[in-house]
């Protein structure tokens, strides 16, 4: 096997234009972990930031962006490869903490799945960063229910499709926001029952009247800022807003006696810094519930676009543009 391979690495904080495809030595796996021959990467929000130099990597991280690949295994620990039910040559698709944009990418054993039945490898890259994200925040923290309401923020984002089909599959109502009403039938037509778009409507307003005064049960919200204290507003009794991403701002005000007098929880996470062994749960968690929706055309992955490796700039231009409904995947060659 090769000892060099080629990799997208930021060579300036900035615009899309500072990611350039360079040369860097092949990672080597340590304990627990395997090596991925990639032959796809997913773009993700994150990516942008750490671009932009506001998101830098965990301690310890390879500096290249990237937070999810597919591709084949090639070696590794086989001993937690076996544990985990993995081999040389199986294909799998893994939730990285970084160094996704390349060729080879090292990924520990209890972040990788294998691909689920009859999906290619670009389809694969596209789960594991908002499928990890969807299940540990919308069911593992904010509890969503079968028969329960959500409101998803930014339906048509790769989350938001994610949220969208999974809510559905396990029997929640879901609601989205979307910036087009273009983005809003596309949201429908991936099964949302209703989506608002929130530059022509009061999406509180909306979902009071959808909801019939009620309020949703959760919120997933990738906004924050000033939308805090409009989703407290809209949130049934003993509702949960669950904060991923902060693109409206840091600084929230909201009535805190709604939240007082409707019970209702504000919480928030980010997974990329989280252990190994809290990402190997949820992962497990996805290979008994979800995968087989996977298997079976319940759930799909939503590719909007692919491009090179070497044209990543235009594929964060892409991302940047929100004019995207789904994911957006990088391929490679080796």
């Amino acid at each position: 096997m090769t000892t060099v391979m080629q990799a997208v690495e930021i060579a300036a904080f900035g615009p899309p234009e500072g990611l350039r495809l360079g040369e860097r030595p092949v990672p080597r796996p340590g304990p627990g972990e395997l090596l991925i021959r990639v032959a796809a990467s997913g773009v993700n929000r994150p990516d942008v930031l750490q671009r932009k130099g506001s998101y830098a990597p965990p301690p310890g991280v390879s500096d290249l962006p990237g937070l999810e690949v597919a591709g084949v295994v090639e070696a590794g620990d086989s001993e937690a490869m076996a544990q985990a039910g993995l081999r040389v040559g199986d294909r799998v698709c893994a939730l990285v903490a970084g160094g996704g944009y390349a060729q080879w990418c090292v990924a520990p054993v209890p972040q990788c799945l294998p691909v689920p039945e009859g999906l290619s490898d670009v389809e694969a890259a596209s789960l594991p960063e908002t499928f990890f994200t969807v299940w540990s925040n919308v069911f593992d923290r904010a509890r969503l229910q079968p028969g329960e309401t959500l409101l998803v923020q930014g339906g048509s984002s790769g989350i938001g499709v994610t949220a969208i089909q999974l809510a559905r599959a396990r029997g929640a109502t879901v609601i989205v926001t979307a910036g087009s009403d273009d983005k809003c039938a596309a949201c429908l037509a991936l099964g949302a029952h209703h989506a608002i778009n929130y530059k022509t409507q009061d999406f509180v307003a909306e979902t009071r009247r959808i909801t019939e005064g009620r309020g949703v049960d959760v919120v997933l919200d990738m906004v924050a800022g000033s939308y805090v204290a409009r989703e407290v507003e809209c949130l049934a009794e003993d509702g949960r807003v669950v904060i991923i991403a902060v693109q409206g701002g840091l600084q929230a005000e909201f009535n805190a006696g709604l939240v007082l007098r409707k019970r209702l929880t504000i919480t928030g996470s980010t997974l990329r810094p989280r252990p190994v062994a809290f990402k190997g749960a949820i992962a497990q968690a996805l290979r008994e519930q979800v995968w087989p929706l996977l298997a079976s055309g319940a759930v799909k992955p939503v590719i909007h676009s692919t491009f090179a490796a070497a044209d990543a700039a235009r594929a964060h231009a892409l991302m940047e543009s929100n004019a995207h409904v789904g994911k957006i995947v990088l391929t490679w060659t080796t």
